[in-house]
């Protein structure tokens, strides 16, 4: 089915959380590089979580890419492929702060978010985890 039929599948109620989320780790997501000289991987700030756009194909990313401006799309953009679960058990333990993954952002109906909650990022990096184990970061 893929992670974006999963999604759609779990946004119509009948999908579940643990094929989404196994989906998800087991997929190549495509993570734009940050537009500034410092090489990041580009993303947002929302509720006081950083938040690390990921799209499932080169289309989502370039319906994003359209959206913030960029009339050419994806081939303007420099990206890297990256398995989700790479993401989440590597990617962000480096990054200061809670952070989640945004996929598919630009498209409205097809979305989801990866909050930095135990189950999705490790324990330590938890938002959810016990305070001592938080606080140990």
């Amino acid at each position: 089915m893929g992670l974006a039929g999963e999604i759609a599948a779990v946004r119509g109620g009948s999908g579940q959380a643990g094929r989404l989320l196994g989906e998800f780790r087991r997929t190549a997501l495509l993570v734009p590089l940050s537009e500034g000289n410092d090489g990041g991987l580009m993303s947002g700030w929302q509720g006081g979580i950083r938040w690390i756009y990921a799209f499932t194909d080169e289309e989502a990313l370039a319906r994003f890419a359209v959206a913030r401006g960029a009339g050419g799309g994806v081939h303007e953009w420099e990206y890297l492929s990256i398995l989700g679960a790479r993401l989440v058990d590597a990617v962000i333990p480096a990054v200061e702060g809670p952070t989640g993954v945004a996929v598919d952002v630009a498209d409205e109906d097809g979305s989801m978010l990866f909050p930095p909650v135990m189950g999705i990022v490790p324990d330590a990096y938890a938002m959810d985890a016990e305070p001592h184990r938080a606080a140990a970061v």
